[in-house]
């Protein structure tokens, strides 16, 4: 396990030293301690045109020790209303799903997490998740049905977290 776990610190350090020599627009990361390179802080930025267009959004990102072979989690400490993220801020997206068949036969295997992902890509779906949300499979189902039903109701909610967003910087 130990060498597994250095495996993937390694990796873990060398993406968030690409990311800081080659930033993304849309995203900063870093390390919430930094002592601990399985945790994540992460600043998503709403992506422009979408209902949230100018919020500044705080993640964590937590890794498990044989990362890459299995994904990390994202949870959303900045409040956040969204179909594809349960009320605690857990992000819900196929890429963060465990490899392999899916047990209820809604995703391909294909679309599930491959050690291929880095930091950058998952971010990155992230950010085309805030910008076309998935209300086939909502992980919550109260921001789903009111996207579906009332999305103006949505739209005042969403307007809400973006300015209480720019309040915190």
């Amino acid at each position: 396990m130990a060498a597994t776990t250095s495996q993937a610190s390694l990796l873990l350090q060398k993406q968030l030293k690409d990311l800081a020599k080659h930033p993304v627009d849309g995203f900063s990361a870093g390390l919430v301690d930094d002592s601990n390179v399985f945790e994540w802080q992460v600043t998503i930025i709403g992506p422009p045109d979408t209902l949230y267009d100018g919020g500044y959004f705080n993640a964590i990102m937590s890794f498990p020790q044989n990362y890459p072979n299995s994904p990390p989690t994202v949870r959303f400490t900045s409040e956040m209303w969204h179909p594809n993220v349960y009320s605690d801020g857990r992000v819900c997206i196929s890429i963060l799903h465990p490899p392999g068949d899916d047990p209820t036969g809604y995703e391909l295997a294909s679309e599930r997490w491959t050690p291929v992902h880095t930091v950058e890509s998952i971010v990155l779906s992230i950010i085309s998740m805030l910008s076309s949300p998935n209300d086939e499979s909502p992980a919550n189902i109260e921001a789903a049905k009111e996207w579906r039903e009332t999305r103006d109701d949505f739209k005042k909610k969403v307007r809400r977290l973006v300015r209480k967003s720019q309040e915190m910087l």
